[in-house]
């Protein structure tokens, strides 16, 4: 019985993820790959069990530390732009949260640097990825304001906390060509897309968002 009944939440849950990527399909999302990516992570896992029924809704919830885990349409809308025309390549995330952004690029990006300032988040992130196995994926405790100067420079950079000013150390970090997503602003915020060209840095303004912010320093 105890079996069957896991088997019936498990079957469940594999009904949510599915209504939830048609859903991002509905919301526009249009690239197949980043689609797969999504249906390949289960988002339950990465949020308290407490909040397991809402895991595949369309909204950010806790993880603790006054943190959340990104609205599913944020992450997809994020990577989508950044793929436009090109792939990932090696990749830098930062503010990995509970590591579920970091899951979704494993599937995308050839390498996947994802930072978190907040120690005992990194160590949740680390125990909820580690079931996954993936090899392309290491996390590392740090000051995402400062990036990863020595695995840089980076095809792409996709930022999950909201910055007053585009850190100059992510601009420099960007390899010739390449491609950062972060969200700028305080009570208003807003994608921003940095392409690199050369030393030349164009920035293209996207959605209207809510992030929580982008600090210094390391707890």
């Amino acid at each position: 019985m105890m079996v069957r009944a896991a088997d019936s939440v498990q079957a469940s849950a594999g009904r949510a993820l599915a209504r939830m990527v048609e859903r991002l399909r509905q919301q526009g999302i249009r690239d197949e790959k980043v689609l797969e990516a999504m249906q390949k992570v289960p988002r339950q896992r990465f949020v308290d069990q407490a909040l397991a029924y809402s895991a595949y809704d369309d909204t950010p919830l806790p993880i603790g530390y006054q943190q959340t885990i990104s609205q599913p349409y944020v992450v997809a809308r994020m990577i989508e732009i950044l793929r436009a025309g090109r792939e990932l390549g090696r990749t830098l995330e930062v503010g990995a949260g509970c590591g579920y952004q970091a899951a979704v690029l494993s599937h995308l990006a050839t390498e996947v640097y994802a930072l978190e300032r907040i120690r005992p988040l990194l160590e949740r992130a680390k125990e909820n990825l580690r079931p996954f196995r993936y090899v392309n994926v290491r996390l590392k405790c740090a000051d995402g304001n400062l990036g990863l100067p020595e695995a840089a420079p980076f095809d792409t950079i996709i930022v999950a906390a909201a910055a007053r000013e585009i850190p100059p150390a992510l601009k420099e970090q960007l390899a010739p060509g390449g491609r950062m997503m972060i969200p700028v602003g305080g009570a208003s915020q807003f994608l921003v897309l940095v392409e690199r060209q050369g030393n030349v840095f164009r920035e293209t303004r996207y959605d209207a968002v809510r992030f929580v912010p982008l600090l210094s320093g390391m707890e």
